[in-house]
């Protein structure tokens, strides 16, 4: 019994090591990223100029260097954690609620129904405030926020009814967001088809996902949603614990299966619309996420949940990051980025895969 409990402590120092390690990592990175641009940064410089903007003194600091780094790059770069954070959980809860482990926040038709809701907004004229000159269109970036986040929840919304139809089981819920996804591609297709070269052009600049354009406001109401939901989740964790072995497990145990499921698919939805109807599209961080946490962390959602936000915000910051250096001064959308990072490493955790990895 005491070689038993040594074991497990011996765990969960090990995982809460690896969680450090991943946070000093990002704390890194952040910096890092601070310090590219335009007007590059010695690290020294960074911490100096953070430390004024958060602990301000008599101490003289450049305003314009001020003004870059609070207006332009932080906002960027804390989108890009609490955003990478938010798919990172969002993938983690819908793998083990779904018992897939290829689920993702594209599985359950969030992603395309947000880009229709852009679609609309774009092509069909919705919050246009300005004129057509010199082909280019004037918008009102907010309607093509709230129009978004709109058709995703309504999304959400659809799959969650069409699985309580069937009982809310994992394949009927996969089964109507695959039809959710195919419906919504087929509506923004056809949007596409009638729409014009700017408003085409402008569309999949959206798609692309761009952090670039991220402001405080924008930060702000995705952090809200994420402080929001994280508490829920953690306190759902026990479930997820036994939701691993069977629903019937689980059952015996306590677990409402039904409504765990309800509330998991509502919250994942949420922790993916909100950054996705700010910054567009972003691809393979919930996919990924999940799957490099429980390499490092094993299986007890305890830890995998903040241990997949942790690694969710450095894979979304690194892509950004790289994004920004590799053909400087031009700036690829992290979104493309994402892509192209995540399928090596996704073949690569595929081939590494071990038996129970859900």
């Amino acid at each position: 019994m005491r070689q038993v409990l040594e074991e497990y402590r011996g765990l969960i120092k090990k995982r809460s090591i690896v969680m450090v390690a991943l946070a000093i990592m990002l704390l890194s990175l952040t910096l890092f990223s601070i310090s590219i641009g335009s007007m590059s940064l010695s690290l020294g410089k960074v911490v100096e100029v953070l430390t004024f903007i958060f602990l301000p003194s008599s101490r003289r600091m450049d305003p314009s260097l001020v003004r870059i780094i609070i207006n332009l790059r932080l906002p960027r770069i804390i989108m890009a954690i609490i955003a990478g954070a938010c798919l990172g959980i969002a993938g983690t809860i819908l793998q083990v609620i779904l018992r897939n482990p290829l689920a993702s926040p594209y599985t359950i038709g969030v992603t395309s129904s947000a880009a229709f809701g852009a679609a609309l907004a774009i092509i069909l004229g919705a919050g246009i405030i300005g004129w057509m000159g010199k082909n280019i269109i004037y918008m009102n970036p907010y309607v093509v926020v709230f129009n978004a986040f709109t058709f995703s929840a309504m999304c959400s919304i659809i799959v969650a009814f069409l699985s309580l139809y069937k009982g809310t089981s994992p394949s009927a819920t996969i089964l109507a967001g695959i039809a959710m996804t195919y419906l919504f591609s087929a509506a923004t297709s056809l949007l596409q088809y009638f729409g014009t070269t700017e408003q085409i052009a402008a569309l999949v600049f959206w798609v692309f996902g761009d952090l670039g354009k991220a402001e405080w406001l924008d930060v702000s109401i995705t952090s809200c949603i994420f402080l929001i939901t994280l508490p829920l989740i953690m306190w759902l964790t026990g479930d997820y614990n036994a939701l691993i072995s069977s629903d019937e497990v689980a059952e015996s145990l306590g677990v409402n299966v039904r409504t765990v499921r309800i509330i998991s698919l509502i919250m994942a939805s949420l922790l993916t619309a909100t950054p996705i109807a700010f910054i567009g599209t972003i691809s393979f961080i919930g996919l990924l996420a999940p799957h490099i946490a429980r390499l490092v962390i094993g299986l007890d959602y305890r830890y995998l949940v903040p241990t997949s936000a942790l690694i969710g915000a450095i894979l979304l910051l690194a892509a950004d990051t790289a994004g920004r250096t590799v053909l400087s001064p031009l700036i690829l959308p992290v979104g493309i980025l994402t892509a192209f990072m995540g399928v090596p490493l996704f073949l690569y955790l595929l081939l590494k895969r071990r038996e129970g990895y859900l």
